[in-house]
């Protein structure tokens, strides 16, 4: 029995308590309206530099674009705006692999999609690429990368920037809120994220493993500023891939603020730790600590394979997020004092912080998948992981734990507590399941006053492996579909409160 109660606990630890929905919370939108191929931004891309006879190219000027997810039938007029940026080591698909690299990845596009019915507005966002991860010398993988990863916080700042030029000057198109904007990286955009919330200026980058003999490696006249709203351009540089006079940063958006208001990292890393400060705003991060690529502490980033090369040494969530604590910045979050079952989880797994859930386990990025083992279409099938239940469940603990500390960090509820569900007894509302074991489905069945409202089937790991809403029902027949034999627990809720029954399937 006690290992029954700890087991239940600690499925119960990822699946939605709440009874009655709430905006921000649970996702209380059906549908979401895509609007694709925004413009928010021109800019100087080097990833594309022509290869003239003397040996130098011009960067090619470059439209940023993002899609834009809002939940269909909104009347909000005033909605938290995120920012998302994808993953994919600064190359494109065809270079880095082929399973992430763009706007478009599938597991963006679902995180995106279940914000916007959750009653935000998400902006997926591309932003420029190109480094050389393959250069023969570390100090020229160095050179290379942050000055990618600088083009990266210069387009996330102009995207912020975008959104708020569209308010003062456009009627607000998309109905958004420009003092509740988050900025939301996915792995490589998580270094964007990271660095978009605390490089304060171009100095910040002047610390030795940015430096070399002839001076830094980030040059506010060659490259534009940290917001990318003054021009840069070679003034004759020696040694760089491009012509004298050429243009490397275009401004956009010049007068309006890059400020935005929360930072989530997902499987990022900071640049640097000294970047940390107590002006910076709050965090939100989830990370492998076993994560060989993006080290999770204080470690060197490394190259993927099969080159596996040491690049810089960065510090990962399990580094930054105590960090941002000592500095005050996550006060937001304590303030709260959050007690539902997941935040106890994830102390228990931090050491007791606020804001870092961490993952455990093999996988470095739990919760990306792909549209197919080929979704951009590559000569070679780089064979990328699918969609599976394993990946809506970190999905689901991603959101859960981002929504309560959101709230509090944006303002969006009086209470920003998650709604706890009073545990009621089958006895109580007369449910029962049968048959039990089963092979293909089980009927759940209750007292006609109780009418079921969700149901959630979650595993013994924990993993939310099935989702049935909206029934309204006191008669409920689940399938089995392709679930493996095994032990499960459907969390039956009602409005009154919610109901816990073991089920085995042969």
């Amino acid at each position: 029995m006690k290992q029954f109660k700890l087991l239940l606990f600690f499925c119960l630890a990822f699946v939605i308590s709440a009874s009655a929905q709430r905006r921000y919370f649970d996702e209380v939108f059906s549908s979401v309206k895509v609007t694709e191929s925004v413009t928010y931004g021109v800019n100087a891309t080097v990833l594309y530099l022509s290869p003239p006879p003397n040996g130098l190219g011009q960067a090619i000027p470059e439209a940023l674009r993002c899609d834009i997810y809002e939940p269909e039938g909104d009347t909000e007029t005033a909605r938290p705006l995120v920012i998302m940026l994808h993953s994919g080591n600064f190359l494109p698909p065809l270079v880095n692999g082929g399973c992430t690299g763009t706007r478009k990845d599938a597991s963006d596009v679902e995180m995106a999609k279940r914000l916007a019915r959750m009653g935000y507005v998400v902006a997926c966002a591309d932003y420029r690429l190109g480094w050389n991860p393959i250069a023969g010398t570390q100090t020229e993988r160095v050179y290379t990368l942050i000055n990618a990863a600088y083009r990266g916080v210069q387009d996330s700042r102009t995207c912020v920037r975008f959104f708020r030029k569209s308010v003062a000057e456009s009627g607000n198109p998309f109905k958004i809120n420009t003092d509740k904007i988050t900025m939301w990286g996915i792995g490589t955009g998580g270094y964007i994220s990271l660095a978009s919330a605390t490089l304060d200026t171009i100095t910040d980058t002047y610390i030795p493993k940015f430096l070399t003999p002839q001076g830094p490696m980030v040059i506010e006249l060659l490259s534009g500023d940290i917001n990318g709203t003054k021009v840069g351009r070679n003034p004759g540089i020696p040694g760089l891939p491009y012509p004298a006079g050429d243009t490397l940063c275009y401004p956009n958006h010049v007068g309006y603020s890059s400020d935005f208001a929360l930072g989530v990292n997902l499987g990022g890393a900071l640049g640097d730790s000294s970047w940390i400060d107590s002006g910076d705003l709050p965090f939100i991060s989830f990370h492998n600590p076993s994560d060989p690529f993006a080290p999770c502490n204080i470690g060197v980033v490394l190259v993927p394979p099969p080159l596996n090369l040491p690049v810089v040494e960065v510090s990962g969530s399990c580094g930054a997020q105590p960090m941002f604590t000592a500095a005050g910045v996550q006060s937001p979050f304590y303030s709260a004092n959050f007690d539902d079952l997941l935040s106890q989880k994830a102390r228990t797994l931090n050491g007791n912080l606020e804001g870092f859930y961490p993952f455990l386990g093999s996988d470095s990025s739990p919760w990306a998948f792909s549209a197919s083992s080929n979704p951009y279409n590559l000569t070679t099938d780089p064979g990328c992981e699918t969609l599976a239940a394993t990946h809506d469940s970190y999905i689901d603990t991603v959101m859960r734990y981002f929504a309560p500390r959101a709230c509090a960090a944006l303002g969006l509820s009086a209470d920003c507590q998650l709604v706890g569900t009073k545990e009621l007894s089958s006895s109580q509302v007369g449910l029962s399941l049968a048959p039990n074991p089963a092979s293909d489905y089980f009927v759940l069945k209750t007292d006609a006053r109780y009418e079921m409202t969700r149901i959630e089937l979650v595993d013994i790991a924990g993993r939310v492996c099935a989702t049935y809403q909206d029934m309204n029902s006191s008669r409920f027949e689940v399938r089995r579909n392709n679930l493996a034999p095994g032990v499960y627990f459907a969390r039956v809720q009602f409005k009154e409160g919610a109901v816990t029954q073991k089920v085995i399937l042969n």
